[in-house]
């Protein structure tokens, strides 16, 4: 069995073999999106391993809601909203927020600075890694994902005000892990020429 996706099963005969049952086409679908899948679970996971756990997951609730795709938008879309969902379905299960004073928030939000520009996604991706679970999940439903600050409220049980707070410190953090990042890829250049 090739591990490579077969590009040549339409999304159609692709979602109706799995909602079939048909094994060589849940394989398929899981050939053909695990990849990005994990790097959706991996924004929200602490370790490797709970990105995988988050991907399992995350496929057994595709292949159950499958019958439910209806065609509105892009399948892969649908798919990657499931994830996103399992991830965060997740976190709230392990309650990783911290309260954030308004002075603390505003004073953060006034020292963060946007250098994230000059950084691969893949490095940005692990600083992003080394934030605490509650403050990477709202960066990633916030600035990844799109989400409000009410609709990640309303989703994770918590404030608004908490959101933005939990935004600020994430902000901050990264900034300090940015310029970190920097002065060490900096110095790193200075003794290798």
């Amino acid at each position: 069995m090739s591990q490579q996706s077969n590009h040549n099963i339409t999304e159609s005969d692709l979602i109706n073999g799995c909602i079939a049952g048909n094994r060589r086409m849940q394989e398929e679908l899981y050939r053909r999106f695990s990849p990005r899948m994990y790097a959706v679970c991996l924004r929200y996971a602490g370790t490797a391993e709970e990105a995988q756990d988050i991907l399992q997951e995350g496929f057994i609730k595709v292949f159950k809601k499958l019958a439910t795709f209806r065609g509105d938008g892009s399948f892969e879309g649908w798919v990657r909203r499931i994830f996103v969902n399992t991830a965060i379905e997740h976190f709230r299960r392990k309650k990783y927020l911290q309260p954030v004073t308004e002075k603390e928030e505003n004073t953060m939000e006034g020292n963060y600075l946007s250098v994230l520009d000059d950084l691969a996604e893949r490095d940005i991706m692990g600083l992003v890694q080394q934030l605490s679970p509650g403050y990477r999940t709202v960066f990633n439903m916030y600035v990844v994902e799109g989400y409000t600050h009410k609709e990640i409220g309303d989703i994770l049980g918590i404030s608004e005000g908490t959101s933005k707070s939990q935004l600020s410190r994430a902000k901050v953090i990264l900034q300090d892990l940015v310029k970190n990042f920097l002065e060490e890829k900096s110095n790193t250049k200075k003794i290798n020429p």
